[in-house]
């Protein structure tokens, strides 16, 4: 049959990103604590084209997916996006996978357990210019308490909903889990899917406890990450949604630990080379 995607263009102009997107599709993640979990992600999928080419060839983006979806981590995303490249000969292969995760947990008194999701995404790109460092986005949901109510009121404090959207470009394999951990014991308490009556008295006498503000929320966890060898790069954003005020507060920090470590790495090689009376000399002063 005429093959019109392989047709050649004479616009001579060449495109970026070209697949599929929003495609749901039932995938296997590896679990911390249960091996596997299954869930349904939506895929975008895209590739370079150039210009010389007139189209791609969408189906062969769900042929790798469907081959692949039974088990899909940051430890064998190379192999998805190589092996895309690979059947659409192109230079540059892109995949992103939004989807619930669910982890199972139990009330802090009661013990009762129950299933929260939690929206994640996988990021990644082959280019064939460097090693594939796969990004990952965690939304974790949390309660803060405003420390300013707290110090003036009377009685009580105002409390809220927050969100905190957790992105980190990684060198090595991380769980899901541990970042969703590092983000609810940032805040000033963690949400549980299932309170009884002894849950909720806990839970707001922990929040009042443990007053945050969004500031107080990415800075904590920059404490947490910024010493994480497997964290090239990250960006943490928290965002209350008020319960007093008709606006949501917002912090965010981004860092880039590989280049703080390279820029230490270069300082102390600059000291290692200076003579020992000029650095006391510096101490000195």
């Amino acid at each position: 049959m005429i093959d019109v995607q392989n047709r050649k263009d004479n616009r001579n102009i060449s495109i970026d990103r070209v697949g599929i997107k929003n495609i749901k599709y039932p995938i296997t993640l590896r679990d911390k604590h249960k091996d596997l979990q299954h869930t349904i992600a939506s895929v975008n999928l895209y590739v370079d084209l150039p210009r010389e080419f007139k189209g791609t060839h969408m189906s062969r983006f769900v042929e790798v997916l469907t081959e692949h979806h039974q088990e899909i981590d940051i430890r064998n995303i190379k192999g998805i996006l190589e092996e895309i490249k690979t059947r659409l000969k192109a230079k540059t292969a892109h995949l992103e996978l939004t989807f619930p995760y669910f982890i199972e947990k139990k009330a802090p008194v009661s013990g009762q357990s129950a299933m929260l999701d939690y929206n994640c995404t996988i990021e990644a790109v082959a280019n064939g210019s460097e090693d594939i460092k796969p990004a990952i986005t965690v939304e974790v949901p949390v309660t803060t308490l405003c420390p300013c109510s707290k110090e003036i009121s009377e009685r009580g404090a105002h409390n809220q909903r927050s969100v905190v959207t957790l992105k980190v470009r990684v060198n090595q394999f991380i769980w899901l889990e541990e970042l969703i951990h590092i983000v609810e014991h940032s805040a000033s308490c963690e949400l549980f899917p299932l309170l009884k009556r002894e849950d909720e008295k806990y839970v707001t006498e922990e929040a009042y406890d443990n007053p945050a503000f969004v500031e107080d929320v990415v800075r904590n966890i920059t404490e947490k990450l910024q010493d994480d060898e497997r964290i090239d790069w990250f960006s943490v954003e928290s965002e209350n949604q008020e319960s007093i005020h008709n606006h949501n507060a917002y912090a965010q920090i981004v860092r880039n630990l590989r280049a703080e470590r390279f820029n230490d790495e270069k300082a102390r090689e600059i000291a290692r080379k200076k003579e020992p009376n000029e650095v006391e000399s510096e101490v000195d002063a």
